[in-house]
């Protein structure tokens, strides 16, 4: 797999999981998070709430800061509207797909539908 190819796999990766998606609209809902806030706000430990903290890092979403004892994270931005882009990308050549799948159906709707004969089944 190329650079790239790991890079969007990191990606779409970190997005997928509902779980760090609630940790994304927390962390963008506030200035900064700590895993110790986000573990009150959610049902999940504060060690699984860091895990996933580092996944979304690993995939450059959120950045973390360090001031004293406390570590806070912080979305970025930059990174964010690429994935969002890369998104509205996707989505548009499938409404490109299915719009040419629409045209298909639509023009063959009054063309007969030949059935497949049914495989006879001998018993043994």
């Amino acid at each position: 797999m190329t650079r790239h190819g790991e890079d969007a796999e990191r990606l779409w990766s970190a997005i997928a999981d509902p779980t760090r998606q609630q940790v994304l609209d927390l962390i963008l809902a506030g200035e900064a998070a700590t895993a110790s806030g986000l573990a009150r706000t959610l049902p999940i430990t504060r060690q699984g709430i860091a895990k996933h903290l580092a996944v979304l890092e690993r995939a450059g979403l959120v950045e973390a800061s360090r001031t004293g004892r406390e570590v806070r994270f912080t979305v970025c931005q930059d990174r964010l509207d690429e994935a969002t882009r890369q998104m509205e990308q996707l989505l548009a050549k499938w409404d490109d797909r299915l719009a040419t799948i629409k045209r298909i159906a639509e023009t063959d709707s009054g063309a007969p539908v030949r059935a497949r004969p049914a495989r006879s089944r001998r018993s043994t």
